[in-house]
């Protein structure tokens, strides 16, 4: 019985970890924006750093990526004019990244895409699945973090 679970939910997250990345990927092409999923990713942490913006070790630290790979993203982003680079008036060393009004604009879709997806998601549960739903991805990212916390020691 237990590996019959097992087996179950090894397939279910999978399949569903990779189905999202698909879907994802595909809204994406269809709409025919320059990025990839990584780089609507990256854009959707700078915008998190709203006016301020956000210094590359911020962005590093929260997608958990190393800070030359940052550095080529951003500089890729900024030549497809989706970012902007300032720099720090009391720290010439520490650059801020921006979002551009081009930035901004796919981010905004981006957010919609993912308002669609949880809309209709959510349209096809009842009151007590998606309390249920929602407590057992808790628990199931509660796993993740710490299995992650415990890599990084």
């Amino acid at each position: 019985m237990k590996e019959a679970f097992d087996n179950e939910l090894n397939t279910a997250l999978v399949e569903t970890f990779n189905n999202i990345l698909k879907v994802e990927e595909d809204a994406v092409k269809k709409s025919a924006i320059n990025l990839t999923i990584g780089e609507m990713h990256l854009i959707e942490t700078i915008d998190k750093g709203g006016s301020s913006g956000r210094s590359i070790s911020d962005i590093a630290n929260e997608l958990q990526i190393t800070l030359p790979s940052v550095t080529v993203a951003i500089n890729k982003l900024h030549k497809k004019e989706y970012v902007e680079k300032i720099r720090c008036q009391q720290d010439r060393r520490v650059v801020y990244i921006l979002l551009t009004r081009k930035g901004k604009k796919i981010n905004s879709v981006h957010r919609y895409f993912h308002l669609t997806m949880i809309r209709n998601i959510a349209a096809q549960l009842t009151k007590e699945e998606k309390s249920a739903f929602i407590k057992g991805l808790k628990n199931i990212n509660a796993f993740f973090r710490k299995s992650l916390e415990k890599g990084d020691k």
